[in-house]
């Protein structure tokens, strides 16, 4: 079995598309259904990846980001995270640092729909990057 990767996204097609894409490529694949549950699985299972939705209910990939850089969760702050989302690139981190003052410090962008060769190619390059391929 390949590297673990925690999905974390509250439309459940989307985390079975890309659990589907995932384990067809012999990755290890844990899914949360929003970025409070994305935390807890992120404690329990220490995943090598996370791709992360920005816009979910209750706790957002904006929220979880912000979470991230609290010194509490330093130990997991290694992890990589691959933002997955339907706003742009650029509009993300604008309303990011709006909001927090701070960049978001995340290792990749992939924009639904996803293209999962890109996703695969960004995820084989950021696991490679860390060690974990």
């Amino acid at each position: 079995m390949g590297a673990k990767i925690l999905v974390v996204d509250d439309d459940p097609e989307i985390r079975e598309a890309i659990s589907l894409i995932l384990e067809a490529n012999s990755y290890e694949v844990v899914t949360a259904e929003d970025g409070i549950e994305g935390l807890n699985r992120l404690k329990d299972e220490r995943p090598d990846l996370m791709i992360l939705d920005l816009l979910m209910p209750r706790l957002d990939g904006f929220g979880v980001c912000k979470e991230l850089k609290d010194p509490r969760w330093a130990k997991y702050g290694h992890i990589p995270v691959i933002i997955l989302s339907s706003v742009r690139e650029d509009a993300s981190k604008r309303r990011y640092e709006l909001e927090t003052g701070l960049q978001l410090d995340v290792d990749d962008y992939v924009e639904k729909p996803i293209e999962h060769t890109v996703l695969l190619d960004r995820i084989g390059k950021i696991l490679r990057k860390v060690g974990k391929a």
